[in-house]
């Protein structure tokens, strides 16, 4: 196989998800006694897990992203308030503060002429947009299309509105002990296991309901059918 179709490769979601949330979080839920790793190494080597994921992946696709950097800086604060032992406030404040970063750029995204929406589903890779944007022209429907768009974006970035708040309130309500000790670990180890149900879960079907109504409205402001919308795969 070539490098070309070595690096086209997707990353494999749950394995993703085993290494960056399920390992890190039984190493600082089972692994921080005094008889075992003690809570700082216990903390250190669960941060190793993400971050040498995300290193991997950098150095696997060779491609600057965004929110993976985002993700990178999370792991690396919450290193700091653990090992400098800060007052678990800052924790509550960094996990509010990433998503809230990343809808941020979504909203700014909005006023420029590529919102993140438009580059996530509006491209030739899902959708046919030759046929999309002819019978947007023919119907003159292209100033109402780029209003939907914009409305999708703005929804878009509430999705992580919603996840800061989450984030906020999770992180408030389960850590409550001082930094730097084994229930402070335990406490984390289960923030971030409970916190990819109850946050990631919900965002990722308000994207999906985007999708939808995207796709709606492109049916209704072209009268295309399904399989015209969308690219037909090999």
């Amino acid at each position: 196989m070539s490098n070309t179709n070595a690096n086209q490769k997707k990353s494999n979601p749950l394995f993703e998800i085993v290494f960056n949330v399920f390992i890190p979080s039984f190493i600082l839920m089972k692994l921080s006694g005094d008889d075992q790793l003690g809570s700082v190494w216990a903390l250190v080597v669960a941060l190793a897990f993400p971050l040498a994921y995300g290193g991997y992946e950098l150095v696997r696709f060779k491609k600057f992203n965004f929110i993976a950097l985002l993700g990178f800086v999370s792991v690396l604060l919450t290193g700091g308030i653990g090992l400098l032992q800060l007052d678990t406030k800052w924790l509550a404040l960094k996990e509010a503060l990433i998503p809230g970063l990343i809808g941020l750029a979504v909203l700014i995204s909005s006023f420029t002429p590529y919102p993140v929406v438009k580059k996530m589903i509006f491209n030739d890779t899902i959708l046919n947009l030759a046929l999309i944007e002819e019978k947007l022209n023919e119907r003159n429907q292209r100033q109402a299309f780029d209003r939907c768009l914009s409305t999708s974006n703005y929804l878009f970035a509430s999705t992580f509105v919603f996840s800061s708040v989450m984030n906020y309130v999770l992180a408030t309500w389960i850590v409550t002990s001082p930094a730097g000790t084994e229930a402070f670990n335990a406490e984390l180890g289960k923030l971030t296991l409970i916190s990819y149900p109850m946050i990631a879960i919900p965002c990722i079907l308000m994207m999906l309901g985007i999708f939808y109504f995207v796709w709606r409205q492109i049916k209704a402001m072209t009268d295309l059918e399904t399989e015209e919308i969308f690219q037909q795969q090999a």
